[in-house]
């Protein structure tokens, strides 16, 4: 695994291609080499599925994932564009009075948008079984074996108060990966993570479904991870 790992600066994988896949297309243009430094910003898109809408049946159905990405990271997206528009008038004017408010709008929307592209990105129809061999044995470095992984990430997933996250991410000072229960987008995490898998429990994502049944459907996105997408993210993380 000391290939995995290596000793080199953690800090460095924080961002180009960690994150260009969730910024949407115009939003990576402004994260990828040289050009970055001169880039105008550029507004930020909804990303496509990588899949089908009914490609995720039966575990979550056509419309339910159809109104969640339309809608609900739309919503997300266009949030994000128009507060940046605002406080791009509020430096022309001078005037930050409503500062506070726009931070939070920012970190509100900005956030859905990552951890959504991330979610989708998370998942491949009929899942792909368990990880694979560098992958599970990050995991077991982690977190002793891959049964006690799994055991973390359901119950943390399954107990995260109110609307939220459960998350795996790769945490570059300690050099490690780490469960974490994100609860509306930004508490209870650590800054500096890099988020490789994520499962939506904001209602929105199963409540039409499911009901109050959340453990069903956290279950059931288990059965969906793309591994294979999560190790690419991590490898890229550890490089």
């Amino acid at each position: 695994m000391s290939e995995l790992i290596g000793r080199r600066d953690m800090m460095r994988s924080v961002g180009l291609g960690a994150l260009a896949f969730s910024m949407g297309s115009k939003g990576a243009a402004a994260a990828e080499g040289s050009e970055a430094k001169t880039a105008v910003p550029k507004e930020y898109e909804l990303p496509d599925l990588p899949y089908a809408f009914d490609a995720l049946a039966p575990v979550l159905a056509e419309d339910v994932l159809r109104v969640h990405h339309d809608r609900h990271h739309a919503g997300y997206v266009n949030g994000l564009n128009s507060t940046l528009k605002k406080l791009e008038q509020a430096r022309a004017a001078g005037d930050f009075g409503n500062v506070k408010a726009l931070s939070r709008d920012l970190a509100f929307h900005g956030s859905g948008h990552v951890l959504h592209s991330l979610y989708w990105q998370s998942m491949t129809p009929g899942g792909s079984s368990e990880p694979e061999a560098r992958l599970l044995g990050v995991i077991e470095r982690a977190f002793g074996s891959y049964a006690g992984f799994k055991g973390q990430f359901l119950a943390a997933t399954k107990a995260v108060e109110g609307s939220g996250w459960g998350l795996l991410a790769y945490e570059p000072v300690g050099q490690g990966l780490v469960v974490l229960q994100v609860e509306k987008h930004q508490n209870l995490t650590i800054w500096g993570v890099v988020p490789l898998m994520v499962c939506d429990v904001w209602e929105h994502a199963y409540y039409v479904q499911y009901q109050n049944r959340r453990s069903e459907y956290v279950d059931g996105f288990f059965k969906l991870i793309d591994w294979p997408g999560v190790e690419a993210r991590c490898v890229a993380a550890m490089a």
